[in-house]
């Protein structure tokens, strides 16, 4: 079984919604058969390259509302996100992710994608650290397991790029608007960050899909 996930690493409630698709595949007995992607999708695809500022701020900017209201915002994922256990900073930044997917990109082919997930949600959630940065990024894909210097290859040129493009040409040829959006063996689909439940009996209902 092959479970596509597409998300954004700036999108709090991908964060949430993997750690809930977690719990559940570590609690079902055929986890071992199950083959788990990312796939890219740019919640801001026209944010500026290079131009750095706070979520809370953009919020503000981007919905109107006062930095106080973006803030409360916020921290109504934040505690979704502490519930899960997992480090929530409201001080982290906000940037274009178009790279970074394509650094997942490197990881997928490189065998460490869910573990780089992983540490760039724990260096971005958590610590809120410039993961935006191409020497920042290159460090934390290395705590991941690739190599320092081809994740700097990979971001001074534009390897990848065509593969985030299909994964989100493939997104709107599914219908996905939002994220995070679950596909199981491309048959079942769940929205949103969901209950450890609902991914659970996903996981249930799309494997006798398999014959």
């Amino acid at each position: 079984m092959r479970v596509d996930i597409w998300s954004d690493v700036v999108c709090p409630w991908c964060y949430v919604g993997k750690a809930r698709f977690e719990k559940a595949l570590r609690a079902f007995g055929h986890r071992d058969e199950v083959e788990v992607v990312y796939r890219s999708f740019e919640l801001d695809p026209d944010y500026p390259k290079g131009q750095r500022d706070t979520v809370v701020r953009m919020l503000s900017r981007k919905y109107g509302m006062a930095e106080e209201e973006a803030l409360a915002a916020d921290a109504r994922v934040a505690a979704l996100a502490r519930a899960e256990g997992l480090g929530f900073d409201s001080d982290r930044p906000i940037g274009n992710t178009f790279d970074i997917h394509r650094v997942l990109h490197l990881g997928r082919e490189s065998g460490v994608q869910r573990e780089l997930v992983a540490a760039v949600n724990e260096a971005y959630f958590a610590q809120a650290l410039q993961v935006f940065d191409r020497d920042v990024l290159a460090e934390v894909a290395a705590d991941a397991g690739l190599d320092y210097g081809k994740v700097g290859e990979i971001l001074d040129g534009d390897a990848y790029a065509d593969a985030v493009r299909q994964d989100e040409r493939m997104a709107r040829e599914l219908g996905i608007g939002g994220v995070p959006f679950f596909v199981f063996d491309m048959a079942l689909a769940v929205s949103g960050a969901q209950s450890p439940e609902t991914f659970a009996s996903a996981l249930n209902q799309a494997r006798p899909r398999r014959g």
